[in-house]
């Protein structure tokens, strides 16, 4: 055979089904190589247009001040609700408060639903500065722990979740 009379090697027919989708998506996947990644310059422009952290920061307004006047107390305790207070409490809470009666940096919870009353506890997760400002027995506990509990944005709805988790804790059902 002449080597004009050969067959392509590269022909649909020559290639097998097996490699014709490997190529084609090789050749897809350089054309969007080539074609999609912007220049180094706009990388660097779009990187500074976007916000700094300290800017997403000030924007985030921080949720206390709110002054929790009263608490619906559920019977039974609601099992989303003690799911959501431990998940936050995992979050936000567990590096000062233990689940025992121990003190790490923050007085521990065993026993506080017994001690305090709903609306105290909603008012000292939602508004520490108004408590140590306004009530004798928050001042008594940062004169303990000589610590401010610092706000930890927590809306009211979380830290009713809180509290049901802190009766849950308390042993209530």
């Amino acid at each position: 055979m002449s080597p004009r009379m050969q067959p392509n090697p590269f022909s649909p027919a020559r290639l097998g089904r097996h490699l014709r989708v490997p190529l084609l998506v090789a050749g897809i996947g350089g054309l969007l190589v080539f074609t999609g990644c912007g220049s180094r310059e706009q990388a660097e422009a779009a990187a500074q247009a976007a916000p700094k952290p300290e800017e997403i920061i000030a924007r985030t307004p921080e949720v206390h001040g709110v002054e929790v006047k009263a608490v619906e107390i559920t019977k039974p305790l609601k099992p989303d609700w003690v799911a959501a207070g431990r998940a936050i409490h995992d979050g936000k809470c567990l590096a000062c408060h233990k689940l025992t009666g121990d003190r790490v940096v923050g007085p521990g919870w065993a026993g506080v639903t017994k001690k305090r009353p709903p609306l105290w506890i909603m008012n000292m997760i939602t508004n520490v500065d108004l408590m140590l400002e306004k009530d004798a027995e928050a001042q008594k506990l940062l004169e303990q722990c000589l610590v401010r509990m610092p706000n930890q944005n927590v809306t009211v709805e979380d830290a009713r979740k809180i509290l049901e988790f802190m009766r849950h804790n308390d042993g209530e059902s």
